[in-house]
């Protein structure tokens, strides 16, 4: 039972503690992709079956964030022929989570005893960015962030998207050639 109320605490903690950091990020890249030997990049077009035919706020930042990194990194933005193509993905879902807490009657039956359930509504975002090599119309890169959006989070939804998309770049293998 105590080792049990252990791990119920060490859980609690590392789920309190991962709300409070940088969103889960992931990134895979092409080993055999050489990085230094492109030089300009463009994005693919938001056209296609059931797709919006304008752009919106949120997706625009994503797209000055992105460009931003790659700019960092030395590339030149290219439309007419690009060595890397961008794709961004934004995805914002509701979710809903229940959580249990135990009565507060004192003893050791307590955890045993009844229970307090409620609802908790959040928002989970994931954004996914894949830089494409053109020639090859091969995915060389990708990065994905992961987490609960807050209202914080979405009242300066900018400075967010930025700090999300600097940190996915962060791991970016090597800057464009000269």
């Amino acid at each position: 039972m105590y080792s049990s109320f252990k791990a119920g605490v060490f859980l609690c903690a590392a789920i309190m503690a991962g709300c409070a950091s940088a969103p889960a990020t992931h990134v895979e890249r092409d080993p055999q992709a050489n990085f230094h030997a492109y030089k300009t990049f463009s994005f693919y077009e938001e056209r296609g079956p059931g797709r919006a035919q304008y752009s919106t706020i949120v997706g625009n930042r994503v797209k000055q964030s992105t460009r931003e990194q790659l700019q960092r990194l030395g590339y030149v933005y290219d439309e007419r022929n690009p060595d890397l193509r961008v794709n961004i993905a934004l995805n914002v879902q509701n979710r809903q989570e229940l959580r249990s807490t135990p009565n507060s009657a004192p003893g050791p039956y307590r955890y045993w005893g009844p229970r307090s359930v409620e609802s908790v509504n959040y928002r989970q975002g994931t954004l996914a960015i894949d830089i494409v090599d053109a020639q090859r119309n091969a995915m060389v890169w990708r990065g994905v962030a992961q987490d609960r959006i807050s209202k914080k989070e979405i009242d300066n939804s900018g400075e967010t998207i930025d700090a999300v998309v600097r940190e996915l770049f962060a791991t970016y293998p090597r800057k464009a050639a000269s």
